[in-house]
């Protein structure tokens, strides 16, 4: 993705948080020149990927396949013992016409939340025991405390206020429904790692590769290593 691609999603993702009036930490205002002088006590924010998030999955076409995310807060599962945190917090952006490709977690359960705005549909298929997605057995769905069971490669429509609980080794995706307009959604989740604990079928990347035509707005989850080395 281009840099100016990615801070236009950024810009975008902050213009819909703010009129939903949903306040964001203050780390997530910190400009690239900001966090030349943030030391060791926002280690947390850096070990474990905290912050803004763009991907367009490898694939260089952010407008039809890509997301944008804010991570709120997270535990480390490589480093218990100085983040104890079982949990994490997201807030995920999509718009109408994008599309975030089909995946799972080995480990993460999570629930997925519409915040607002638009319809979210989320197709929903079983794993078999090599990993391969099943295209026969029902699926169980958790949706807001009822429990009910969909045909393989069922689209759970989420209307804002709606959450679904998807559970490890259940294969989903994400598209807004047509007509809709674009989603904010929340994801409360066990620890995520998502350097270790997405399986995407078929494959694809998770971060992008920046091409850099403008100066960072803000820096990215993966990008504060590089960026503190520099200090």
């Amino acid at each position: 993705m281009k840099r100016s691609e990615i801070n236009k999603a950024l810009r975008r993702m902050e213009s819909v948080i703010d009129d939903l009036k949903i306040s964001l930490p203050p780390f997530c205002h910190f400009t690239p020149e900001e966090w030349l002088s943030k030391g060791h006590e926002y280690d947390e924010i850096r070990d474990n990927m905290l912050g803004w998030d763009i991907t367009d999955y490898g694939l260089g076409d952010f407008n039809k396949v890509g997301f944008s995310l804010i991570t709120l807060r997270n535990g480390n599962l490589k480093a218990q013992d100085i983040y104890p945190k079982s949990y994490a917090e997201k807030l995920l952006f999509i718009e109408e016409g994008q599309y975030s490709p089909n995946h799972f977690h080995w480990n993460k359960m999570e629930d997925i939340i519409n915040k607002g705005g638009g319809n979210l549909l989320i197709r929903v298929y079983n794993s078999l025991p090599d990993e391969e997605m099943d295209y026969e057995s029902d699926v169980t769905v958790h949706t807001d405390g009822r429990t009910y069971q969909v045909k393989a490669g069922t689209q759970i429509r989420l209307t804002p206020g709606e959450s679904i609980s998807i559970q490890p080794l259940m294969y989903h995706d994400f598209e807004v429904e047509k007509g809709t307009g674009a989603v904010l959604l929340g994801e409360v989740s066990q620890v995520n790692d998502d350097n270790t604990d997405n399986r995407f079928n078929p494959p694809v990347g998770r971060f992008p590769e920046i091409e850099e035509d403008e100066p960072p707005y803000r820096l990215l989850c993966n990008e504060y290593p590089d960026f503190v080395a520099k200090r």
